[in-house]
Formats: C-alpha cells, sequence, structure tokens
C-alpha cells in the first residue's frame, strides 16, 4: 500500500484557518467584505503570506497581485501543480466562496509537511487577483493577466465607483509585484470551489466532478432618449431612456424563459440612469446584461434573437438603443486527464458525485486555455452564495478537500 493511501488533511486545522479568515473584513451579520485590493484585502493577503511562508514555501507576486505559493519537488526544474483560487469577496459576501480553495491548498501542503511527503512535481497554492469583480471590473482579472488574456496595463487602468484605478490599489496595499507568473512555468491547475448552486444540497450529493463551464455572454446596452419636463411633456413627445431599458429589461427576460427549458438563463442586472434626478427625464440608461447557457451555439442563437429585436424596442420606447460592450466566456471543457483524477479519487474514497457544469465564473474558465485544468465542488447549504448568510458544514466540506488532496498528489507524483 502506498504511504499517501490513506494521507488525511487535518480538517480541524483547515476549519480554524477558515474562522481566522473569516474574522478580516468580517461584516455584522456573519459574512465577509474584503473587496479587490481594499485594506481588508491587503490584511488578508498578508496572512496568507504568513500562513505559506511558515509551511516553508517562497511567496511570488506578480504586477496584478497574483500571489502564488511554492512548495519544490524533487524535479527541480519541474512544472508545479497549482491549487487555488481566490480570497476576495463580494460587497456582502460569505466566508467560504473562493476562499475554501485557496486554503484548501495550503492545508495540502501543511498535511505533506506533516508527514515528510516529497513530490516529483512542486505544489504552488495560488490566490488570483479580483475574481469577484466587486470593486474592478471585468471580474477574474488575475488569471486573464496570467494567460495574457488582458494585458498588465489593462488591469492597472480599471477604475472603482471612485475613480481609483487597480494599479494605484495595488500599490496602496503594497502588492504589486515584479515576479513573472505565466502559464509556461505550470503543468496544471485543481481549483476546489462551493457549488454556489442547490444541486449538490438538494441531492445529497457529496462533491460534483466540474467537466465543463456554461457558455456566457455579458453585455452593456446603452438607451439614449431625451431630457425633458416630466410634467407638462406631452406623453408623444416623451422620449424616456428608462422606458427603453424597461423594454430591453422585458426583452432579456423573455428570452431567459425561452432558454430556461434547456437550463439556461438571462439578466439584467444593473441600470445606471442619467440625469437621475427629480421631475427630468431621463436621456440616457446603461445597462449590463448576461446569458447563460450550456450549449455555446444556443447561447449565441439567443443573443442574436436579442440584437435583432433590437430595432423594434426602439420604436416600441422612441429611443435609440445599442449595444456598447461585449464579452465572452465559458464553454470550456476542463481537462479530461485531470478531470479523471479527481473522479477516481472520488470514487476510491466511496464518495458520492455527479459530473456537473458550472454556471458562475471562475479562474479556473480562463486558465483552461493555457494549462490542463479541473474543478471540484463542495455542497453549500441550500446553495445560497454572494450572501453573508453563505455556509457549509465540516462535513460538507471534507469529502471535497480529501479528493483535492488525492487528486494533486496523483499529478504531482
Amino acid at each position: 500500500m502506498s504511504r499517501t493511501s490513506n494521507l488525511r488533511p487535518d480538517m480541524a486545522r483547515l476549519w480554524a484557518t477558515l474562522a481566522r479568515s473569516a474574522e478580516i473584513g468580517a461584516t455584522p451579520r456573519g459574512g465577509l467584505r474584503r473587496l479587490a485590493l481594499s485594506q481588508e484585502d491587503g490584511e488578508m493577503r498578508r496572512q496568507f503570506q504568513d500562513w505559506c511562508e511558515a509551511a516553508g514555501c517562497t511567496v511570488a507576486i506578480d504586477a496584478v497581485g497574483n500571489m502564488v505559493a511554492l512548495r519544490p519537488g524533487r524535479e527541480a526544474n519541474g512544472k508545479a501543480v497549482l491549487v487555488g483560487s481566490h480570497l476576495d469577496t463580494q460587497i456582502k459576501g460569505g466566508r467560504f466562496d473562493g476562499i475554501l480553495g485557496v486554503l484548501a491548498g495550503l492545508e495540502i501542503i501543511r498535511t505533506l509537511n506533516d508527514h515528510n511527503i516529497e513530490t516529483r512535481l512542486p505544489i504552488a497554492v495560488v490566490n488570483w487577483t479580483n475574481e469577484e469583480g466587486a470593486r474592478f471590473e471585468p471580474p477574474m482579472i488575475g488569471s486573464a493577466v496570467f494567460t495574457g488574456a488582458k494585458s498588465a496595463q489593462f488591469a492597472w487602468d480599471r477604475t472603482d465607483k471612485d475613480g481609483i484605478t487597480l494599479g494605484a490599489a495595488l500599490e496602496e496595499i503594497g502588492f504589486k509585484g515584479d515576479a513573472v507568473i505565466g502559464p509556461q512555468s505550470y503543468d496544471s491547475l485543481f481549483e476546489l470551489h462551493i457549488e454556489q448552486g442547490p444541486r449538490l444540497d438538494d441531492q445529497k450529493i457529496q462533491l460534483g466532478i466540474v467537466t465543463g463551464a456554461f457558455g456566457v455572454r455579458g453585455f452593456v446596452v446603452e438607451v439614449l432618449g431625451e431630457t425633458g419636463h416630466v410634467g407638462p411633456t406631452p406623453m408623444p413627445q416623451r422620449r424616456n431612456a428608462l422606458v427603453g431599458a424597461a423594454h430591453v429589461t422585458l426583452a432579456v427576460e423573455e428570452i431567459g424563459w425561452l432558454l430556461h427549458p434547456t437550463g439556461g438563463k438571462s439578466t439584467t442586472m444593473r441600470l445606471k440612469a442619467e440625469p437621475n434626478l427629480l421631475g427630468i427625464l431621463p436621456d440616457r440608461v446603461e445597462m449590463t446584461c448576461d446569458m447563460r447557457h450550456p450549449s455555446e451555439e444556443v447561447v449565441q442563437a439567443h443573443l442574436q434573437m436579442f440584437l435583432d429585436r433590437i430595432p423594434e424596442l426602439e420604436e416600441k420606447s422612441r429611443c435609440r438603443i445599442a449595444v456598447r460592450e461585449s464579452w465572452t466566456y465559458g464553454g470550456i471543457s476542463f481537462d479530461a486527464g485531470c478531470t479523471a483524477l479527481t473522479r477516481q479519487a472520488a470514487q476510491d474514497l466511496g464518495y458520492s458525485h455527479q459530473d456537473m457544469l458550472t454556471e458562475a465564473g471562475h479562474d479556473a474558465m480562463h486558465v483552461a486555455h493555457a494549462v490542463p485544468t479541473a474543478m471540484i465542488f463542495t455542497p453549500c447549504e441550500g446553495g445560497l452564495s454572494h450572501n453573508e448568510a453563505e455556509n457549509v458544514t465540516l462535513a460538507d466540506i471534507e469529502p471535497g478537500v480529501n479528493v483535492l488532496l488525492r487528486a494533486v498528489l496523483a499529478r504531482a507524483g
């Protein structure tokens, strides 16, 4: 029998580490507000770095603040197996989200140290910058820079609602590094994450083997009308941009119901009206929308359906309507070899599991374009996420952490 076949992480230690994380940026209602590159994020990053260095790792930080803690392997020049996720949260976020994936990676390092186990390949724990996108848009910036999909300059130039750039925020908390961190140095990525949906919890299945991701289409719609007094302006003369936005919202909602029977959805999630004052018809609305479906072809076809409806929506609202910005991500399959390792680990350990797609965005979706990647989901209570009441139990996460450990060891040799 292999000396690692009965190896198990110290779940009490991991839980204590999660509890310490939950103190940094804690909200009165039991959640976390740890926006990317805020002072709270800086404190958590320093705590994470201290933990990693205490575990014998060297910590590298790149130009956009991605952090990689490296545990050497027998092959001095071997490509490292990455494990991790993100430590930033939503404005009213939970205590686990991507945090579990990073700190479970740290627990793997600690467990290997406890048992004096050396791997053939190095193992590295990663904390990606600005996964959530709650402060700087778009989300998943750190992993996009890692793959080369976005430049560091693009990331530095992003601004928050107060006009602070991501680059300035990095410098403020001291995490604008100079290390070169890119796909060329890494063998694979394993990301553990809470499901953020109810399927595993509802069905009492212990973990999800994530085989790929929904196709996602995001877009910003600009609606242009004309200002006027809300009192004397006659109805036929009104060009109210909010009316145009309402028609867009209903069209997006209708498409969501068309997508629903085959697992899709669409959303209008943000409106910004101008001048947004009493007594004045708004002349401009910017709105952000999102469509998702398991099939790339289906989501693209329904996006086109929306675009084809724009002339009709303009006529109904007497406003001009245009898509000003759009983005695409997801629609990928994770690496078959890495995914097979997670599935085999679940089978060997006797855990109930099912294959599934991720509907939410994750850094793994960017990384998968450049490095073999796998994801594992653990259940979360009621599927609730991006919420202060987000919750898991030790029993919920233990199967996922055990599978992560075994799969990473199998990959790292």
